[in-house]
């Protein structure tokens, strides 16, 4: 029985043109862990620290706002360069998006992907509904335990920073963790961690509410519901608004632009359509999905709307 969770077998696009979103993220993901290493296997110190806190050529500190945010709730104040960085951090996932950072940094995206991939070929299907709005109780979670115990629980069994720091210092138990990620989002709940359980995406997530970066569907019109698109996201239930123009919980029309703070801005939606659907959105979106106002605060023209891709 062939696998209907494929993606289309006789695709128009060459691959490389249908992967270069990807291997864009992959040369990304790899490079920030590369810098990372060239410290402790070559000892050349570009950059120190981990994901979580770090300093770049020891001019330029860069602090997760979710660290900083638990380190503060445990009774335990940073030092000026930990607001320093966590302001840097936030200033740019803030005009990016924050789910830029789980597509594009995040190291543990890697084994999601994979698993997804390979859920995809061994055609699973089905598995364990949860709600996507779990990950938004577990960070609420994540920040009252420092209240509760004055230490940050979370780092103990964070999969991002304990993938970080075991490529750096040896995994340890920490491969258990990983594996355990791995093997739920394989056989359990498809994207069951980044899509539903992972509180670090819910709070980059809140950081990248207003973004004005957006992915969107300016040519809908032209879709032949292949679903490939669909296939490949790691949160589809942000396609369906824009690309079919109806909200999800209502009959209400709904523009071309992907509105919902899950995007990741991966990607993949652009380069795995063959009808060149979507595209990039620049500007801030109003409540019906459309661009109200580019970067330079002037609403578009409809000759501006053509969106790259």
């Amino acid at each position: 029985m062939s696998d209907t969770r494929r993606l289309s077998t006789n695709p128009g696009k060459p691959w490389l043109k249908r992967h270069r979103w990807l291997m864009l993220r992959r040369f990304n993901q790899l490079g920030v862990l590369f810098m990372f290493l060239l410290g402790p296997l070559f000892g050349a110190w570009l950059v120190t620290g981990n994901l979580s806190s770090s300093m770049t050529l020891d001019i330029l500190p860069l602090t997760d706002p979710l660290l900083l945010s638990q380190s503060m709730l445990s009774g335990n104040w940073p030092a000026l360069t930990g607001f320093v960085g966590a302001g840097l951090v936030l200033l740019f996932y803030a005009l990016l998006g924050g789910r830029v950072f789980c597509a594009w940094v995040c190291p543990v995206n890697l084994v999601t992907d994979l698993a997804a991939w390979l859920r995809r070929r061994l055609g699973i299907r089905g598995g364990v509904r949860i709600s996507r709005h779990l990950r938004w109780w577990l960070l609420g979670l994540v920040l009252l335990l420092p209240l509760l115990t004055g230490g940050m629980v979370w780092e103990y069994v964070n999969p991002v920073s304990m993938l970080h720091r075991g490529l750096i210092f040896g995994f340890g138990w920490a491969w258990l963790i990983l594996a355990a990620v791995f093997l739920y989002d394989l056989l359990i709940v498809s994207r069951g961690w980044c899509g539903h359980l992972c509180p670090v995406g819910a709070c980059y997530a809140a950081i990248g509410a207003a973004a004005p970066v957006h992915i969107a569907a300016p040519r809908r019109d032209q879709c032949d519901d292949c679903l490939d698109c669909f296939k490949v996201c790691p949160e589809p239930q942000v396609l369906k608004p824009a690309l079919k123009g109806t909200r999800l919980k209502s009959d209400s029309s709904h523009g071309p632009v992907i509105d919902s703070i899950d995007c990741t801005k991966c990607g993949r939606c652009i380069e795995v359509c063959d009808q060149d659907v979507f595209g990039l959105a620049l500007g801030w979106v109003d409540k019906d999905g459309f661009v109200k106002s580019n970067l330079s605060g002037q609403r578009p023209n409809a000759e501006q709307t053509k969106l790259q891709h």
